[in-house]
């Protein structure tokens, strides 16, 4: 199996006969197995994978194809629900819980269209960090680095190498603040973060509720549509393309560009520049919305921090916290600062906003800017210096933790390379509810932005 095709790429062999979903779940077992890097999987579910792999096969040669999805591999971050495994959200104190009973319904959406799990991925300790970085159970290393071990971002971390390291072609990643499309961008693959609530998050291991998503981490916008229909259970996607001349992109002036390395900047105009050649319509423009975010967190305390406090409270003031990441302790245990009227304000303040933002909008239009301001750094140095790992962490969520706030989704598509040929990402963000929008206008442009066409 060439572990650099797509879900898509991977669908036409098995629909076809050409390739079995059995020999498919083997190689890929076998592949996760002689992987170098053996942080990525926190499980690895073989019996599964081989069973579901059978039944994929006898499908497809008796003519009975549950469709483009059937056979395919995928993994799921350690957060949704497998049945019989224990889902420990990257973290050791949890690794008592009893094994989940059944499958979370995305899981089992998935499954009912044929696709197989082939284990469970790695993931900063209770998806808190957009870093990547786990004490407990290894940091995957971003297979694009040529010098250094760097990081794979987070909190998807293991998603993101999974898909990126050609071991899966797709693997399922949750999104509070960028978790899906911070490492997407990382390790130069797609990540779609879709509206919050588009999807039933029973069985997954939440963070904070009022900001928590999900969506595919793959090897294209396509494979992502195809992931979207599933999982709402549809028996194929219904997102078509769009004319280039039909979509309107606006780049954000606002935050987003701050401090961003040179190499990131560059890789996204020249991105940019192939856009308007295509004939798309791009204008720029500042929005007030997104620096009120970051002095309402300066003010009140971050919704996050907030809600993972409430989760986390016994945890955090009892034996437990002894065991779990200090730098995840040390962060959630802020939360305790935030008081009720705080909490009230920022709630108050994001319908506001979310209002706002929307009001700064014409109709059709979807934001463009730089997925991160800066490329994967060295791993080694952010574990050294606490300080470090905190303003780093702190500037790889900013870009991101808006659509998050103002209840967005979002599409982050390779556009280029920075600093050591690391990958950049262009993220295309719309309001919550226009993920069909966004899905057919990142499906049109993407060959443009990767500089394929």
């Amino acid at each position: 199996m060439d572990g650099n095709m797509s879900v898509a790429g991977l669908s036409v062999l098995l629909q076809s006969g050409a390739l079995d979903p059995v020999t498919l779940a083997e190689a890929v077992l076998d592949k996760i197995a002689g992987y170098k890097d053996q942080s990525i999987f926190t499980e690895v579910l073989g019996e599964r994978a081989l069973a579901e792999a059978k039944a994929a096969s006898a499908r497809i040669r008796s003519g009975r194809s549950l469709g483009l999805l059937d056979g395919i591999p995928m993994a799921w971050k350690d957060l949704f629900d497998t049945a019989g495994s224990v889902t420990k959200a990257g973290s050791v104190v949890l690794s008592d819980r009893t094994p989940a009973k059944q499958d979370a319904p995305v899981v089992r959406a998935l499954a009912s269209a044929g696709m197989v799990s082939v284990g469970r991925t790695n993931l900063s300790e209770f998806a808190f960090s957009g870093l990547g970085i786990n004490p407990h159970y290894g940091t995957a290393q971003n297979p694009r680095s040529q010098d250094v071990p760097r990081i794979p971002g987070g909190s998807s971390s293991g998603s993101a190498v999974a898909v990126a390291a050609g071991l899966v072609p797709v693997a399922m990643g949750t999104d509070t603040g960028g978790s899906i499309r911070i490492p997407a961008a990382f390790n130069g693959i797609v990540g779609y973060k879709a509206t919050r609530g588009r999807y039933a998050m029973d069985g997954v291991f939440p963070l904070a509720s009022s900001l928590d998503s999900l969506g595919p981490l793959c090897r294209s916008v396509q494979d992502a549509v195809w992931i979207d229909a599933a999982m709402r259970g549809r028996a194929a996607p219904n997102i078509a393309r769009t004319n280039g001349g039909d979509i309107k992109l606006v780049i954000a002036e606002t935050i987003v560009f701050d401090d961003a390395e040179a190499g990131v900047v560059a890789a996204f105009e020249q991105a940019v520049r192939r856009l308007r050649a295509a004939g798309v319509a791009v204008e720029r423009r500042a929005f007030p919305a997104f620096a009120e975010i970051f002095e309402l967190m300066a003010r009140h305390g971050a919704l996050v921090t907030a809600e993972a406090y409430a989760l986390h409270k016994e945890r955090l003031h009892g034996d437990a916290a002894a065991r779990m990441d200090q730098r995840v302790v040390a962060r959630a245990r802020l939360g305790e600062k935030i008081g009720m009227t705080d909490y009230i304000a920022i709630l108050e303040a994001r319908r506001r906003l979310i209002g706002q933002f929307k009001a700064s909008l014409n109709p059709g239009e979807l934001i463009v800017h730089p997925t991160l301001p800066h490329v994967a750094p060295p791993i080694a140095p952010l574990i050294a210096d606490d300080d470090l790992f905190f303003k780093i962490n702190g500037k790889t969520l900013r870009n991101t933790l808006i659509g998050n706030f103002l209840d967005g989704c979002g599409v982050s598509i390779p556009c280029g390379t920075g600093e050591a040929g690391m990958p950049v990402g262009l993220l295309i963000s719309g309001q919550a509810g226009e993920d069909e929008r966004l899905l057919s206008a990142a499906l049109s442009l993407e060959a443009v932005i990767r500089g394929e066409a």
